[in-house]
């Protein structure tokens, strides 16, 4: 055949670019960069900006000084410091134990305790706080039944700094136990057979091979867990301010509540803190874990201790723990709002419906609520796994260096408080957008933006997670034949990282859908969500109705947490957050 009736890919490719000078993949990585920069590292550039605003008198850093030497942060910054780290200490010690005792013992019915474990981290923090408040308050119908109830008239003991290390050492123990299963996960049954064979004991086996190859891995895990507390809104929200005890984030939502947009350089001051100590516990975990050792994975994992005689003991023993962790406060929850007001002890007698059929039925508040987070949470969770698959393809596949770049910008929203983010979000969506000339502050519009930057990063783990084990010569080869970029992104990668976009977006619509902290600050009447409704239901002193929200909150929130846990047994290690594989 004649070279000349030979098609070449390369002329082709030229010949196109005089037409369009710019590619396909160059508009779409500018549409990325716009998604990214504009969302996430202008409102925190932003934020920088406003916080280190001279002061009245012209003084530099005046803002900033003046808010730090306040009396108010010098009261809640010892609080969020003491409550964040005695909090992991709780979360330590109950998710590591569990790690331990689940991973390597032969206990009965460990899937379930897995689940269990896990539990607390698929409940949203201003849920959990109520859980246990329906449990431990005087009108606790388990506490009552058991005559340990406090004396009525009394204050919750959980409104108190004591309260919230408990409440937030439970909800973020899951962190720990993730990242403590997976180490254990890793190492090799021939360690273990070696020092068996030698005659060791199971109790110095554990505490001469196994600690020290978990240590870094438990640590990391316990850096985690302290980030995740000193930006824990819900928990502090709702029994701190009650217990008038302040933590930097309530202090941040009490201000802008009290006084508006007119603090903001002052609560822009107060967010450094939070950002400085969330830096620090990321440079902690970001050290400790590199220095988890390489282990050979390629062994057989370690097989479980045999208990023996004391098998069913432990077993009951864990299960009870479980019990009173994570079941009895979500039945309290339930109890709670079977109730028809405040104070009334549960019976046949007085057993009634009528909270749920409010919060279904009778409230027009509530019913936007719902209405808003279904689509905040939709919208988050299509645009969000939209984004996803081009930036990790470019990153992971094509290794890029600006979609490299753009993807780890994009960890910036989620690895700070969700408060400082939505400060930054207030920071440059007040004033009118130029060229538009509108403000979208107080509007469906000012949400949707602060979750798209807070949880894109909830599809693009699991998506790169995908993309990691594609064979780049399936790209490759596609390239070769002149096949081009977003052809390539559209009928090869697409296809391969659609299972982990569909869970990731499952996993953006399960927190946008019980999201507080992002909406505590930048929701306004007739675009109220559902942790906004919530926290106001108990705030305003009519727990019943804010337990039975609660309780239909959590009915679906186990359901898409069902749904995503069966989707991730087909996927990669990684595409679910929860998955000790």
């Amino acid at each position: 055949m004649p070279t000349s009736l030979v098609a070449d890919p390369n002329l082709d490719t030229a010949a196109s670019r005089k037409r369009f000078p710019v590619s396909g993949e160059q508009v779409l990585l500018a549409g990325l960069c716009i998604y990214v920069l504009v969302l996430t590292i202008l409102p925190l550039g932003r934020l920088l900006v406003e916080g280190l605003q001279p002061g009245d008198e012209g003084e530099a850093l005046g803002v900033l000084l003046d808010t730090w030497t306040g009396r108010a942060v010098g009261r809640a910054l010892p609080n969020t410091i003491v409550a964040g780290l005695a909090s992991t200490l709780v979360s330590v010690v109950i998710g590591a134990v569990l790690a331990f005792v689940l991973r390597l013992t032969d206990l009965w019915g460990k899937s379930a305790l897995i689940f269990l474990a896990m539990l607390p981290m698929l409940i949203p923090p201003q849920i959990s706080a109520l859980a246990w408040i329906e449990l431990s308050g005087p009108s606790s119908p388990i506490l009552r039944a058991l005559a340990l109830a406090p004396p009525p008239g009394t204050t919750n003991p959980l409104y108190s700094l004591g309260g919230i290390i408990f409440v937030m050492g439970i909800e973020h123990s899951p962190l720990v136990f993730l990242a403590v299963a997976a180490a254990l996960g890793s190492v090799s049954n021939d360690l273990v057979e070696a020092a068996r064979v030698s005659g060791i004991r199971p109790g110095r086996i554990v505490g001469a091979i196994i600690v020290p190859a978990v240590a870094p891995a438990l640590t990391a895990g316990a850096a985690l867990a302290f980030v995740s507390a000193i930006g824990n809104f819900g928990v502090p929200a709702l029994l701190g301010i009650p217990g008038r005890v302040t933590l930097l984030t309530t202090l941040i939502y009490q201000r802008l509540n009290g006084f508006g947009p007119s603090v903001l350089g002052q609560v822009a001051a107060i967010a450094f803190i939070l950002i400085g100590l969330a830096i620090v516990g990321l440079a902690v975990r970001a050290f400790l874990v590199r220095q988890v050792p390489t282990l050979d994975r390629t062994g057989e994992p370690i097989r479980p201790f045999a208990l023996g005689r004391w098998r069913l003991p432990a077993t009951l023993v864990v299960w009870l723990v479980m019990l009173v962790l994570s079941i009895l406060p979500l039945i309290a929850l339930v109890a709670g709002a079977l109730v028809p007001a405040i104070g009334v002890r549960l019976s046949l007698e007085t057993l009634s419906l009528e909270n749920f059929q409010f919060v279904l039925f009778g409230s027009d508040a509530i019913r936007r609520a719902f209405a808003n987070s279904m689509a905040l949470a939709g919208l988050s969770a299509l645009i969000c796994a939209a984004a996803a698959v081009p930036l990790s393809y470019f990153a992971i596949v094509r290794n890029h260096p600006l979609a490299k770049a753009l993807d780890m910008a994009a960890e910036a929203p989620y690895a700070v408080p969700g408060t400082v983010v939505a400060l930054g979000i207030i920071i440059v969506f007040l004033p009118p957008i130029p060229l538009l000339g509108f403000s979208i502050y107080g509007s469906f519009l000012i949400l949707l933006v602060a979750y798209l930057a807070r949880f894109l990063l909830l599809a693009l783990r699991p998506v790169s997670a995908a993309f990691a084990t594609m064979d780049p010569a399936l790209d490759e080869a596609a390239r070769v034949s002149g096949i081009r970029s977003l052809r390539r992104l559209a009928f090869i990668a697409a296809p391969i990282a659609l299972p982990s976009a569909i869970a990731g977006a499952m996993l953006i619509f399960m927190a946008a859908f019980n999201e507080l902290t992002l909406s505590a600050l930048l929701w306004s009447t007739g675009v109220e969500t559902l942790g906004v409704v919530v926290f106001f239901l108990q705030y305003e002193g009519n727990s019943p109705a804010a337990a039975a929200l609660a309780s239909v909150v959590v009915a679906v929130t186990l359901l898409l947490a069902a749904i995503v846990d069966l989707a991730g047994r087909r996927l990669a290690p990684g595409a679910v957050p929860w998955d000790v594989r």
